[in-house]
């Protein structure tokens, strides 16, 4: 039994005549009906009732005839699988990005992908940092978005962007009338942080240890979007990266965005992905077009 006999059995199937059967795949008449008869003496059984102007399948030869459409499939699959493999631009890749980033970043940079790789198809993952690594240890993921450095055997990085952080105040907030603030000003304030397990509360906690501001006691938010909220309303005060207060984003009226001085606090933004993936030449690709996307919209 192989495939190109299976082939010919659901196309006989389909068309339920030897001759037009035998043109769709390419043979001669004679040369289908005897593999069809070397089929069915292998297995055994009859396939076909063969009767002047009516050929039917027999009970276990449509059983046998919907069992070979099923693997005829898959080997189709299989193929496509080797076919996006050889040319990862036109294949699927799983790629994983934290959510402080993921809903910032994407509007921008999505568009660029699509117009450099009409062929690829990108599903993406919104995940903490730890969980991202491990989807890429494991081979859940193929590539990630993740805050630079990152320490793990076997990985490639390559830097994408510096991201800004900027300083979000309540409007009545004494700080609020400023154009530009320095960190040493948030000495002593009280600073709405994430959850554990986000990547920007890390980042955070290094610019209140830098200024000698503190954590807002009691609080720890699940999201970038509960802490801009909270602020509005007058809670308190955060650190926004830049991306998130940028179009298509929408900043509440009643909450003021400034900017940082020199040393502006940052975070560096890098594409990750397993050094020995088979797409792993491809990754450097698109690396640039994520590059090129972001740097028009931070400039």
């Amino acid at each position: 039994m192989n495939l190109r006999d299976l082939n010919y059995l659901v196309t006989l199937a389909d068309l339920k005549h030897f001759g037009r059967a035998a043109e769709a795949c390419f043979v001669s008449q004679p040369t289908l009906s005897t593999q069809i008869r070397k089929l069915e003496e292998e297995l055994g059984v009859q396939l076909i009732e063969r009767a002047p102007r009516n050929l039917m399948l027999t009970e276990v030869g449509a059983s046998i005839v919907e069992r070979a459409r099923g693997v005829l499939r898959d080997v189709e699959q299989i193929r496509e699988s080797a076919r996006r493999a050889a040319d990862p631009a036109n294949a699927t890749i799983r790629l994983g990005l934290f959510p402080t980033l993921g809903p910032y970043l994407l509007p921008h940079a999505m568009p660029k992908i699509i117009e450099a790789f009409p062929g690829l198809e990108c599903l993406l993952y919104e995940e903490k940092t730890p969980s991202i690594l491990d989807g890429l240890r494991k081979g859940r993921l193929d590539a990630a978005l993740l805050a630079l450095p990152v320490e793990a055997a076997g990985l490639e990085t390559e830097e994408l962007f510096t991201e800004p952080f900027v300083m979000a105040l309540p409007a009545a907030h004494p700080l609020s009338g400023e154009s530009i603030i320095g960190i040493e000003q948030l000495e002593r304030h009280s600073v709405l942080l994430l959850e554990d397990g986000h990547c920007l509360r890390d980042q955070a906690l290094e610019v209140c240890q830098l200024s000698g501001a503190n954590e807002r006691p009691g609080f720890r938010a699940t999201s970038l979007e509960t802490l801009r909220q909270m602020v509005g309303a007058g809670v308190g005060i955060t650190l926004l990266p830049l991306l998130a207060t940028l179009p298509p984003i929408s900043t509440p009226a009643d909450v003021r965005l400034i900017p940082f001085k020199a040393p502006v606090p940052h975070r560096t933004i890098g594409l990750v992905w397993r050094r020995s993936a088979a797409a792993a030449d491809f990754f450097p690709k698109l690396a640039a077009v994520l590059r090129a996307s972001v740097a028009e919209v931070l400039e």
